[in-house]
């Protein structure tokens, strides 16, 4: 999964970044609303997550034009400012959640896992029934797999990457068809990426790790 992080704390970029890159995301940062338009419209990122108080855009005006070109993406706003109106402003622009600072790292990574295994349960697109991909039982709607009693946490992309495979077991299936299944675009940014997700998955699949 990609994640946007506007963030101009950089000291908050830079630790929302490697915590979720350690958790298995690709990230994308920008210091300022405007370069996290750029950014979103350049790479059109899975998810989300955006300070409010920003220079360049403030981020109600960053969510008002995500809003415009996607309805779907996923939008935590993250900011110090308590206020309920400023909660349910966000909201009503669009925003599928609203975290506190100061918050606890781990806790982002909780609600990001939370809405999108919401959104796989509405997502038609998504198999919600469990299959196995080599040893591992995956469970499609709860972004987890399971090698015996161990478990494995999976992203949302890896996730349509094994559905896509079960979907055409033993047929070939070509790149554009992971292009627009699992990044839900005609392209990626990086295909090295995708080529990396393969690579890790069949790894999971094919030995005891």
């Amino acid at each position: 999964m990609n994640i946007l992080i506007a963030e101009d704390d950089p000291n908050i970029l830079a630790g929302l970044g490697e915590l979720l890159a350690n958790d298995g995301y690709e990230t994308l940062l920008a210091e300022d609303g405007l370069v996290a338009m750029e950014e979103f419209r350049r790479n059109r990122p899975d998810f989300v997550l955006l300070d409010i108080m920003m220079p360049g855009l403030d981020g109600y005006s960053v969510c008002r034009e995500i809003r415009r070109l996607d309805q779907r993406v996923p939008v935590i706003f993250l900011s110090a400012r308590s206020e309920e109106i400023d909660r349910v402003l966000g909201l009503e622009l669009g925003a599928d959640d609203y975290i506190t600072k100061p918050f606890g790292t781990r806790e982002v990574v909780a609600r990001i896992r939370a809405i999108t295994r919401r959104l796989l349960k509405s997502d038609e697109s998504v198999d919600a029934q469990s299959f196995m991909f080599g040893d591992l039982q995956v469970y499609p709607n709860e972004l987890r797999a399971r090698r015996g009693e161990d478990p494995v946490d999976l992203s949302l992309r890896e996730i349509r990457i094994l559905e896509l495979f079960n979907r055409h077991r033993g047929e070939v299936v070509t790149r554009d068809q992971l292009f627009d299944h699992c990044c839900g675009y005609s392209h990626m940014p990086n295909t090295r990426t995708l080529d990396q997700h393969i690579s890790k998955l069949r790894k999971r699949s094919e030995r005891g790790h």
